[in-house]
């Protein structure tokens, strides 16, 4: 995990708004806000990276002495909005990030395997302060974890498999000009895999747990 590449992301975000806001004479009040029916397209710059650290075990259980490393990535993304009521709405992010596997431990770090992932995450939001020139939200939703255009390495032969987890978020829309806003966006998503490796000879229970840290800027139709 590379924790300080999300606080850059986050730090550039908040940067942006304030610089946004800074930009604009006090008295000009041509921003708009979102309302029922609206919807917010937002182009991200999005860093996810996991913290996983779980025991590879051979296919009786027993302990390699290795453990799983799982790189981060940075890629664009796109984030759908739609405004079911002024104070709640529905999120959809869509995006593919390719992230390096290794096995790690002792005087061992090699990698086994490459890989797309496409995690679709799907969120139902609330926005306390929906008539606000800078409008936080929460939110609440479902992932799909998708492996896909995987590279196996240094002789390794890698599985994966997809599934389902669930996901927090906390962020904030800034309304910059007319229907434009800067958007910086948090979330913390929770999802399990299986990973085999060497056709089950050895295996992984691998909780990849993901931060997915995004600015981006928005607009709204």
């Amino acid at each position: 995990m590379r924790p300080h590449t999300s606080a850059r992301i986050a730090a550039l975000g908040a940067g942006l708004a304030l610089a946004a806001l800074a930009a604009l004479p006090a008295s000009a009040q041509d921003w708009q806000v979102a309302r029922k029916g609206d919807w917010i397209v937002t182009g991200r710059l999005t860093d996810v990276s996991s913290g996983a650290d779980d025991a590879i075990t051979t296919a009786a259980g027993a302990a390699s002495g290795l453990n799983v490393e799982v790189g981060n990535s940075v890629m664009p993304t796109l984030g759908f909005t739609y405004f079911l009521t002024d104070t709640l709405s529905v999120e959809a992010i869509l995006g593919a990030t390719r992230h390096e596997i290794r096995a790690q431990g002792g005087t061992t770090d090699v990698a086994v395997h490459e890989t797309w992932v496409l995690p679709p995450v799907v969120t139902l939001q609330y926005r306390p302060l929906p008539a606000a020139r800078v409008s936080p939200y929460v939110g609440a939703g479902i992932n799909y974890m998708l492996f896909f255009g995987g590279d196996n390495r240094n002789g390794f032969d890698v599985k994966l498999d997809d599934g389902f987890g669930y996901a927090l978020q906390a962020g904030a829309d800034v309304a910059v000009s007319g229907p434009w806003t800067v958007n910086l966006d948090v979330k913390k998503v929770w999802f399990n895999t299986d990973a085999s490796i060497n056709s089950g000879a050895l295996r992984s229970d691998v909780n990849l747990d993901p931060w997915v840290v995004s600015v981006g800027v928005g607009r709204k139709f």
